[in-house]
Protein backbone atom coordinates (compact mmCIF):
# COMPACT_ATOMS: atom_id res chain seq x y z
CA UNK A 1 0.00 0.00 0.00
CA UNK A 2 2.90 1.91 0.26
CA UNK A 3 3.95 2.17 -3.02
CA UNK A 4 -0.24 3.44 -3.62
CA UNK A 5 0.42 5.94 -1.13
CA UNK A 6 3.42 7.54 -3.09
CA UNK A 7 2.02 7.14 -6.09
CA UNK A 8 -1.29 8.95 -5.63
CA UNK A 9 0.33 11.76 -3.71
CA UNK A 10 2.86 12.66 -6.69
CA UNK A 11 -0.35 13.03 -8.41
CA UNK A 12 -1.67 16.84 -9.59
CA UNK A 13 -5.32 16.82 -8.62
CA UNK A 14 -6.85 20.00 -7.77
CA UNK A 15 -10.53 19.90 -6.99
CA UNK A 16 -11.81 20.27 -10.72
CA UNK A 17 -8.75 19.02 -12.37
CA UNK A 18 -8.97 15.01 -10.98
CA UNK A 19 -8.69 13.27 -14.19
CA UNK A 20 -4.42 12.48 -13.71
CA UNK A 21 -5.44 10.46 -10.54
CA UNK A 22 -8.45 8.90 -12.24
CA UNK A 23 -6.47 7.68 -14.86
CA UNK A 24 -4.00 5.58 -12.59
CA UNK A 25 -6.41 4.62 -9.87
CA UNK A 26 -8.13 2.88 -12.98
CA UNK A 27 -5.68 1.45 -14.37
CA UNK A 28 -4.31 -0.04 -10.83
CA UNK A 29 -7.95 -1.33 -10.56
CA UNK A 30 -9.23 -2.27 -13.88
CA UNK A 31 -7.60 -6.32 -13.43
CA UNK A 32 -9.47 -7.05 -9.98
CA UNK A 33 -13.04 -5.12 -11.06
CA UNK A 34 -15.96 -6.44 -12.62
CA UNK A 35 -16.38 -3.10 -13.86
CA UNK A 36 -14.53 0.82 -13.99
CA UNK A 37 -16.71 3.56 -15.16
CA UNK A 38 -16.55 7.68 -14.85
CA UNK A 39 -19.09 9.53 -14.79
CA UNK A 40 -19.90 13.61 -16.39
CA UNK A 41 -18.94 14.75 -12.57
CA UNK A 42 -15.63 12.81 -13.08
CA UNK A 43 -15.86 10.52 -10.91
CA UNK A 44 -14.80 7.03 -10.94
CA UNK A 45 -16.95 4.19 -10.16
CA UNK A 46 -15.23 0.80 -9.80
CA UNK A 47 -17.76 -2.19 -9.18
CA UNK A 48 -17.14 -5.12 -7.71
CA UNK A 49 -19.88 -7.56 -7.44
CA UNK A 50 -21.30 -9.38 -4.25
CA UNK A 51 -22.11 -12.88 -3.58
CA UNK A 52 -25.84 -11.24 -2.92
CA UNK A 53 -26.91 -8.14 -5.40
CA UNK A 54 -29.90 -7.70 -3.09
CA UNK A 55 -28.13 -4.78 -1.25
CA UNK A 56 -25.35 -2.21 -2.50
CA UNK A 57 -22.54 -0.80 -0.76
CA UNK A 58 -21.04 2.20 -2.24
CA UNK A 59 -17.19 3.08 -0.20
CA UNK A 60 -15.97 7.28 -1.18
CA UNK A 61 -12.66 8.76 -0.79
CA UNK A 62 -12.12 12.30 -2.62
CA UNK A 63 -9.61 12.52 -5.31
CA UNK A 64 -9.47 16.26 -4.70
CA UNK A 65 -7.05 18.28 -2.91
CA UNK A 66 -7.33 22.02 -1.91
CA UNK A 67 -5.48 24.30 -4.15
CA UNK A 68 -5.01 27.39 -5.84
CA UNK A 69 -6.48 29.24 -9.59
CA UNK A 70 -4.93 31.84 -11.47
CA UNK A 71 -6.52 34.79 -11.03
CA UNK A 72 -4.23 37.79 -12.96
CA UNK A 73 -1.54 38.28 -14.59
CA UNK A 74 1.04 40.75 -13.26
CA UNK A 75 3.23 43.58 -16.08
CA UNK A 76 6.19 41.75 -14.20
CA UNK A 77 4.92 38.38 -14.33
CA UNK A 78 4.04 37.56 -10.85
CA UNK A 79 0.65 35.72 -10.88
CA UNK A 80 -2.39 36.60 -9.01
CA UNK A 81 -4.56 33.34 -7.16
CA UNK A 82 -7.10 32.45 -5.68
CA UNK A 83 -7.87 29.71 -3.38
CA UNK A 84 -9.82 26.76 -4.14
CA UNK A 85 -11.26 25.00 -0.82
CA UNK A 86 -10.32 25.57 2.52
CA UNK A 87 -6.42 27.44 2.21
CA UNK A 88 -4.77 28.37 5.23
CA UNK A 89 -2.99 30.72 3.98
CA UNK A 90 -0.24 31.08 6.36
CA UNK A 91 0.98 27.21 6.33
CA UNK A 92 0.79 27.62 2.09
CA UNK A 93 2.83 30.76 2.37
CA UNK A 94 6.86 30.41 1.33
CA UNK A 95 6.52 26.83 -0.31
CA UNK A 96 7.18 25.76 -3.56
CA UNK A 97 4.16 25.01 -6.15
CA UNK A 98 3.50 23.16 -9.19
CA UNK A 99 0.83 23.22 -11.82
CA UNK A 100 -1.02 21.01 -14.18
CA UNK A 101 1.38 21.13 -17.12
CA UNK A 102 4.53 20.70 -14.48
CA UNK A 103 5.47 24.75 -14.87
CA UNK A 104 7.19 25.13 -10.82
CA UNK A 105 7.00 28.24 -8.81
CA UNK A 106 7.24 29.68 -5.17
CA UNK A 107 3.96 30.73 -3.05
CA UNK A 108 4.87 34.19 -1.43
CA UNK A 109 3.58 37.12 0.60
CA UNK A 110 3.41 40.72 -0.74
CA UNK A 111 6.43 42.59 1.27
CA UNK A 112 5.36 44.62 4.31
CA UNK A 113 2.38 42.27 5.41
CA UNK A 114 2.08 41.81 8.53
CA UNK A 115 1.61 38.17 9.88
CA UNK A 116 -1.58 38.62 11.31
CA UNK A 117 -2.61 40.01 8.01
CA UNK A 118 -1.44 36.92 5.79
CA UNK A 119 -4.05 36.01 3.42
CA UNK A 120 -4.86 34.51 -0.16
CA UNK A 121 -5.45 37.63 -1.64
CA UNK A 122 -2.26 39.16 -0.11
CA UNK A 123 -0.48 36.46 -2.42
CA UNK A 124 1.74 35.41 -5.69
CA UNK A 125 3.19 32.57 -7.43
CA UNK A 126 6.60 33.63 -8.83
CA UNK A 127 7.65 31.40 -11.66
CA UNK A 128 10.67 33.22 -12.71
CA UNK A 129 9.27 35.21 -15.09
CA UNK A 130 10.85 38.43 -16.38
CA UNK A 131 7.52 39.91 -17.43
CA UNK A 132 3.43 38.89 -17.93
CA UNK A 133 4.99 37.94 -21.87
CA UNK A 134 7.19 35.82 -20.69
CA UNK A 135 4.71 34.17 -18.34
CA UNK A 136 1.87 33.97 -20.52
CA UNK A 137 4.13 31.43 -22.03
CA UNK A 138 4.04 28.80 -19.38
CA UNK A 139 0.53 29.60 -17.51
CA UNK A 140 -2.47 31.38 -18.44
CA UNK A 141 -5.38 32.65 -16.90
CA UNK A 142 -7.84 29.90 -15.06
CA UNK A 143 -4.55 27.30 -14.53
CA UNK A 144 -4.51 25.62 -11.31
CA UNK A 145 -1.82 24.99 -8.84
CA UNK A 146 -0.86 22.95 -5.42
CA UNK A 147 1.81 22.50 -3.10
CA UNK A 148 4.53 20.85 -4.39
CA UNK A 149 4.66 16.63 -2.73
CA UNK A 150 7.12 15.81 -0.33
CA UNK A 151 6.80 12.16 1.62
CA UNK A 152 8.46 13.12 5.10
CA UNK A 153 8.94 10.27 7.65
CA UNK A 154 9.20 11.02 10.93
CA UNK A 155 10.26 7.92 12.96
CA UNK A 156 9.59 4.72 11.98
CA UNK A 157 5.23 4.66 11.40
CA UNK A 158 4.64 8.19 10.77
CA UNK A 159 4.55 10.35 7.93
CA UNK A 160 3.63 13.94 6.55
CA UNK A 161 3.22 15.14 3.56
CA UNK A 162 0.61 17.38 2.07
CA UNK A 163 -2.69 15.87 0.30
CA UNK A 164 -2.93 13.29 2.91
CA UNK A 165 -6.32 14.68 2.77
CA UNK A 166 -7.55 12.38 0.92
CA UNK A 167 -4.65 10.59 -1.47
CA UNK A 168 -4.36 8.02 1.84
CA UNK A 169 -8.02 7.24 1.50
CA UNK A 170 -8.03 6.47 -2.17
CA UNK A 171 -4.62 4.08 -1.58
CA UNK A 172 -6.55 2.84 1.44
CA UNK A 173 -9.88 2.20 -1.09
CA UNK A 174 -7.07 0.69 -3.60
CA UNK A 175 -5.80 -1.58 -1.51
CA UNK A 176 -9.13 -3.41 -0.46
CA UNK A 177 -10.57 -3.29 -3.68
CA UNK A 178 -7.36 -5.34 -4.69
CA UNK A 179 -6.82 -7.68 -1.86
CA UNK A 180 -10.47 -8.17 -0.32
CA UNK A 181 -11.81 -11.29 -0.85
CA UNK A 182 -15.74 -11.75 -2.71
CA UNK A 183 -17.51 -8.38 -0.69
CA UNK A 184 -20.93 -9.41 0.63
CA UNK A 185 -23.17 -7.04 -0.89
CA UNK A 186 -22.69 -5.65 -4.97
CA UNK A 187 -20.28 -2.82 -3.39
CA UNK A 188 -19.42 0.09 -5.56
CA UNK A 189 -15.57 1.87 -4.67
CA UNK A 190 -15.92 5.70 -6.02
CA UNK A 191 -13.12 7.84 -6.04
CA UNK A 192 -14.67 11.39 -5.73
CA UNK A 193 -14.65 14.78 -7.50
CA UNK A 194 -14.93 18.05 -5.65
CA UNK A 195 -14.88 17.39 -2.07
CA UNK A 196 -13.12 20.04 -0.87
CA UNK A 197 -15.66 22.52 -2.56
CA UNK A 198 -19.14 21.19 -1.11
CA UNK A 199 -18.33 17.15 -1.74
CA UNK A 200 -20.14 17.85 -5.20
CA UNK A 201 -19.11 14.54 -6.91
CA UNK A 202 -20.21 12.20 -4.27
CA UNK A 203 -23.89 13.49 -4.57
CA UNK A 204 -24.80 12.44 -7.81
CA UNK A 205 -22.86 9.38 -7.60
CA UNK A 206 -24.43 8.13 -5.13
CA UNK A 207 -27.56 9.62 -6.28
CA UNK A 208 -27.12 7.04 -9.67
CA UNK A 209 -25.88 3.90 -7.65
CA UNK A 210 -28.76 4.76 -4.65
CA UNK A 211 -26.91 2.58 -1.93
CA UNK A 212 -28.17 0.60 0.92
CA UNK A 213 -25.33 1.22 2.17
CA UNK A 214 -22.10 3.84 2.34
CA UNK A 215 -19.04 4.55 4.01
CA UNK A 216 -16.70 7.37 3.53
CA UNK A 217 -13.12 7.12 4.20
CA UNK A 218 -11.69 10.65 5.15
CA UNK A 219 -8.94 11.99 7.28
CA UNK A 220 -10.23 13.85 10.50
CA UNK A 221 -8.43 15.75 12.97
CA UNK A 222 -7.38 14.69 15.98
CA UNK A 223 -6.61 16.32 20.05
CA UNK A 224 -3.01 15.41 20.51
CA UNK A 225 -1.55 18.31 19.31
CA UNK A 226 -0.48 21.41 21.40
CA UNK A 227 -2.74 23.87 21.77
CA UNK A 228 -5.74 21.28 20.17
CA UNK A 229 -9.37 21.48 21.13
CA UNK A 230 -10.14 18.48 23.06
CA UNK A 231 -10.80 15.86 20.91
CA UNK A 232 -10.90 11.94 21.65
CA UNK A 233 -8.91 11.10 18.32
CA UNK A 234 -5.28 10.70 18.23
CA UNK A 235 -2.38 9.19 16.54
CA UNK A 236 -1.39 5.45 16.89
CA UNK A 237 -5.17 5.01 18.18
CA UNK A 238 -6.50 2.92 15.68
CA UNK A 239 -9.18 3.18 12.79
CA UNK A 240 -11.54 6.21 13.65
CA UNK A 241 -15.32 5.39 13.59
CA UNK A 242 -16.98 8.43 13.26
CA UNK A 243 -20.25 9.39 15.39
CA UNK A 244 -21.21 12.73 13.83
CA UNK A 245 -19.61 15.92 12.32
CA UNK A 246 -20.80 19.34 11.24
CA UNK A 247 -22.96 18.23 8.40
CA UNK A 248 -24.03 14.35 9.27
CA UNK A 249 -25.30 12.49 12.31
CA UNK A 250 -24.26 8.67 11.50
CA UNK A 251 -26.53 5.64 11.08
CA UNK A 252 -26.04 3.71 14.15
CA UNK A 253 -26.23 0.65 12.04
CA UNK A 254 -23.13 1.44 10.55
CA UNK A 255 -21.55 2.62 14.03
CA UNK A 256 -22.70 -0.56 15.73
CA UNK A 257 -21.65 -2.34 12.15
CA UNK A 258 -18.22 -1.07 12.28
CA UNK A 259 -17.62 -1.57 15.78
CA UNK A 260 -18.78 -5.23 15.93
CA UNK A 261 -16.08 -6.16 13.17
CA UNK A 262 -13.31 -4.32 14.92
CA UNK A 263 -14.23 -5.68 18.21
CA UNK A 264 -13.98 -9.16 16.81
CA UNK A 265 -10.94 -9.04 14.56
CA UNK A 266 -9.01 -7.16 17.36
CA UNK A 267 -8.54 -4.21 15.19
CA UNK A 268 -7.58 -0.86 16.83
CA UNK A 269 -10.33 1.85 17.00
CA UNK A 270 -11.60 4.84 18.61
CA UNK A 271 -14.70 7.28 18.12
CA UNK A 272 -14.10 10.54 16.20
CA UNK A 273 -16.47 13.33 17.19
CA UNK A 274 -15.82 16.15 14.75
CA UNK A 275 -17.14 19.91 15.71
CA UNK A 276 -16.24 21.45 12.93
CA UNK A 277 -16.19 19.79 9.05
CA UNK A 278 -17.78 17.85 6.68
CA UNK A 279 -17.20 14.89 4.21
CA UNK A 280 -18.74 12.68 1.66
CA UNK A 281 -20.75 10.79 4.25
CA UNK A 282 -23.44 13.83 4.19
CA UNK A 283 -24.57 13.87 0.43
CA UNK A 284 -24.26 9.51 0.35
CA UNK A 285 -26.59 9.62 3.29
CA UNK A 286 -29.78 11.70 1.81
CA UNK A 287 -29.11 11.15 -1.76
CA UNK A 288 -32.30 9.99 -3.54
CA UNK A 289 -34.23 8.12 -0.70
CA UNK A 290 -31.30 7.64 1.61
CA UNK A 291 -28.75 5.26 2.86
CA UNK A 292 -27.36 3.96 6.06
CA UNK A 293 -23.80 6.17 5.95
CA UNK A 294 -20.84 6.54 8.15
CA UNK A 295 -17.43 7.10 7.89
CA UNK A 296 -13.88 5.54 8.75
CA UNK A 297 -11.39 8.16 9.35
CA UNK A 298 -7.85 8.01 9.31
CA UNK A 299 -6.24 10.01 12.16
CA UNK A 300 -4.33 13.56 11.13
CA UNK A 301 -2.59 16.19 12.43
CA UNK A 302 -2.31 19.64 10.95
CA UNK A 303 -5.49 18.85 8.10
CA UNK A 304 -5.11 21.17 5.22
CA UNK A 305 -1.29 21.82 5.34
CA UNK A 306 1.55 20.71 3.62
CA UNK A 307 2.50 18.99 6.97
CA UNK A 308 -0.26 16.38 7.23
CA UNK A 309 1.08 13.90 9.56
CA UNK A 310 -0.24 10.51 10.27
CA UNK A 311 0.61 6.78 11.94
CA UNK A 312 1.02 4.00 9.39
CA UNK A 313 -0.47 1.58 11.92
CA UNK A 314 -3.89 3.78 12.21
CA UNK A 315 -3.56 3.47 8.12
CA UNK A 316 -3.16 -0.47 8.19
CA UNK A 317 -6.37 -0.62 10.89
CA UNK A 318 -8.49 1.39 8.89
CA UNK A 319 -7.64 -0.79 5.91
CA UNK A 320 -8.23 -3.98 8.16
CA UNK A 321 -11.50 -2.85 9.13
CA UNK A 322 -12.71 -1.46 5.92
CA UNK A 323 -12.14 -5.32 4.25
CA UNK A 324 -14.27 -6.93 7.19
CA UNK A 325 -16.88 -4.32 6.30
CA UNK A 326 -16.44 -5.09 2.74
CA UNK A 327 -16.19 -9.03 2.93
CA UNK A 328 -19.33 -9.56 5.53
CA UNK A 329 -20.84 -6.73 5.64
CA UNK A 330 -22.47 -4.37 8.00
CA UNK A 331 -25.47 -6.05 9.83
CA UNK A 332 -24.57 -7.23 13.54
CA UNK A 333 -25.69 -10.45 14.96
Amino acid sequence: MKDLMKKYLNTFSVSGREGLLAEKIANDLRPFADSVDTDTMGNLIVLKKGKSSEKKLMLAAHMDEIGFVVTYIEESGFLRVSNIGGINAVASAYHKVIFENGTVGVLVVESGTAFGDVAVKKMYVDIGAKNKKEAERKVKIGDCLSVAPELIKLGSNRYAAKAFDDRLACALLAEVARTCEKPAYDTYFVFTVQEEVGCRGSKPAAYAIAPDYAIAVDVTNTGDMIGAQPMAVKLGGGAAIKIKDASVLCSKVVIDGLTALAEEDKIPYQYEVLVAGGTDTSSMQTAGAGSFAGAISIPTRYVHSPVEVVDYKDLEACVSLLKAAVERGLETK
